[in-house]
């Protein structure tokens, strides 16, 4: 495979809240994009690893951390601790840097639609701008929440405003619409001694943007989401995956796991909460099947940062459930899954991201383990859930040492994971039962807003 020796164009998105400056650019040094890297890995022959992208100025600090994705077009968008970067995927066995943003806040969980790109910011800064630092949690100047950029020139994307939201934006997920999309705002909470995320936190915020003046953008409805929850217990939820066409969103929140009405998107109604203390911790997000008959929902135990993948972890902890979505839209436990390789006990791994495989009359889902790798499973049968395919790299140096893949998302043949410290990696799965899915082009993917195929 031929190397494609490009410039990022670094862009350096320093301008203030609704000011509409040109950002300052710098080149960076020309380098290869694209290449597969000589390092062990393990993986299935059915899984294999086609080109590599590393991290780079000005991503190359040491919690220039890479999170999710999104994309559209022949472009893949990927969240960083230090900002997103926009690829050139036209190629995916090729791919290039065309832009990075420097917008540094954690965790710059990304979405985008049509002309705008959203980033979840969840921790206190000291402004609204990409330029501010860190921030004093206790001042209610302090800000985090949601940051809208224009992508209309993709390669140059614009700064256009900031939406407080409160205890700020874990994660979002978007419900686009001819005049106005709505972001449904996830966050934990509340967390003591600070100005603007007290209790009891137990909603969620919906952010109104209207997609001709998106500098309009505000927070149009705070819906409490939960009854009689324990005393105590952590409120928000952690992520929220919405689908539109079936009126439904299912939110992974921490202690609970919940299903959705959201035929009115600012008046979102619970059908149903669920809990299951016996094999859940951290409920952490959601996925439905195509038909909406089913829902995995995914646990973080540990938080993401331990070694939840190993011989003395119960198999039943930190994986995923399979749920079934009776006709009277009620929850219902069908089965359980967990990647069957053992992790050693220096590699965080737990159930993270991931999205459907686009099978007509099957259920597949590619998910992200951090440093337990990229999995591809089947729970077309939820109760004998199995995988098909998988890359795992070896474990990072030292004994703490936090990485392995934030994100795993199909799109249009190849599954695109972003690696927190390796940059984006793109992998392509060459297997008869998911091979139809590459007959199957979408014009974009966010992955917590689902669409039929």
């Amino acid at each position: 495979m031929g190397l494609v020796s490009l410039a990022a164009v670094v862009l350096l998105a320093a301008c203030s809240a609704g000011v509409e400056e040109p950002a300052t650019r710098t080149r960076a040094s020309a380098r290869p994009s694209g290449t597969v890297p000589s390092e062990k890995v393990l993986h299935s022959d059915n899984l294999r690893l086609v080109a590599n992208v590393p991290l780079d100025a000005p991503f190359d600090g040491p919690e220039s951390w890479g999170t999710d994705l999104a994309f559209q077009g022949n472009y893949a968008f990927v969240g960083n601790y230090d900002g997103f970067t926009v690829f050139d995927i036209s190629d995916p066995e090729k791919p290039f840097v065309l832009t990075r943003v420097l917008c540094p806040a954690g965790q710059n969980d990304i979405s985008v639609y049509g002309n705008l790109l959203f980033l979840s910011v969840d921790e206190p800064r000291a402004g609204e701008g990409c330029e501010s630092g860190r921030g004093d949690p206790s001042l209610e100047t302090s800000w985090e929440g949601i940051r809208i950029f224009d992508i209309s020139d993709v390669g140059n994307p614009r700064y256009v405003k900031a939406v407080r939201t409160e205890c700020g934006s874990h994660t979002h997920a978007l419900i686009p619409g001819p005049d106005i999309d709505y972001l449904y705002v996830s966050s934990p909470g509340p967390i003591p001694d600070t100005a603007n995320c007290g209790p009891p936190h137990e909603m969620i915020s919906i952010v109104e943007v209207p997609v001709n003046d998106p500098a309009a953008a505000r927070v149009a409805a705070t819906p409490t989401l939960f009854q009689g929850r324990d005393a105590g217990k952590f409120g928000g939820c952690h992520d929220m995956t919405v689908y539109p066409e079936k009126k439904l969103a299912a939110g992974a929140c921490y202690g609970d796991g919940i299903l959705l009405d959201i035929a009115d998107p600012l008046r979102p109604k619970v059908l149903q909460q669920v809990s299951d203390h016996q094999n859940f911790s951290v409920w952490h997000s959601a996925t439905f099947n195509n038909d909406g008959t089913k829902v995995v929902f995914t646990d973080e135990l540990g938080g993401g940062q331990s070694p939840m993948c190993t011989a003395e972890i119960p198999h039943n902890k930190g994986g995923d459930a399979i749920y079934e979505i009776t006709a009277d839209r009620k929850l219902v436990r069908l089965g359980l899954y967990k990647i069957p390789r053992v992790q050693s006990d220096t590699e965080n791994c737990v159930a993270h991201n991931g999205s459907l495989v686009p099978v007509h009359g099957k259920d597949i889902l590619v998910q992200a383990w951090y440093q337990g790798g990229v999995s591809v499973w089947d729970f077309t049968d939820p109760a004998a859930a199995s995988e098909i395919a998988y890359f795992d790299r070896e474990a990072l140096p030292g004994a703490h040492a936090l990485g392995g893949s934030w994100s795993a998302y199909y799109y249009n043949g190849y599954i695109y994971s972003s690696d927190i410290t390796k940059g984006l990696d793109v992998l392509k799965v060459t297997d008869p039962r998911t091979d139809p899915a590459d007959d199957i082009h979408l014009k974009g993917l966010n992955a917590q807003t689902q669409e039929s195929y």
